[in-house]
């Protein structure tokens, strides 16, 4: 199996809901985000021969997603009530909305999910929330692929 790997990073703040901790509080993180895409033998076109694919592409499909999110206030659907979400959309922060609570493990499968969606051979993508915690979240692009299913959305 051959893997290419890119990196970019993004900030944001977040909280979560029902947490009994500190990041029951709303705090900022520098996320950093890796992903990896493989395949089994390298690509024989023109202008990929020998690549999994162009690390430019892979560079710039990640660095879309992670610019998205950039310096946005990302929050649990229904986790604010609706007049805080007002007020704070009023002072002009930028809310981001996720179905998923925000946390590293479940951030490493929205990306997964996004990659896989533009038809990256994405193999794993790892989140770290500090520089010394990560989650990682893999899977199987070609099995998926060849069930002609996608992989559950968060």
């Amino acid at each position: 199996m051959y893997t290419i790997t890119a990196e970019e990073s993004f900030d944001s703040a977040h909280f979560l809901k029902g947490y009994d901790g500190k990041c029951a509080n709303i705090h900022g993180h520098r996320w950093r985000v890796l992903v990896t895409a493989g395949a089994e033998e390298l690509s024989a076109g023109a202008q990929t021969r020998g690549m999994i694919m162009d690390f430019g592409d892979l560079k710039k499909a990640l660095r879309e997603e992670t610019e998205a999110l950039d310096h946005l206030f990302i929050v649990e659907k229904d986790s604010l009530r609706r007049e805080t979400k007002d007020a704070l959309s009023e002072e002009g922060f930028r809310i981001f909305e996720v179905d998923f609570r925000p946390t590293a493990e479940n951030f490493s499968k929205y990306f997964f999910d996004r990659f896989y969606e533009r038809d990256i051979p994405v193999l794993e993508v790892t989140v770290f929330e500090t520089p010394n915690n990560r989650a990682s979240y893999s899977g199987d692009f070609r099995t998926a692929q060849a069930q002609g299913g996608r992989h559950d959305r968060i």
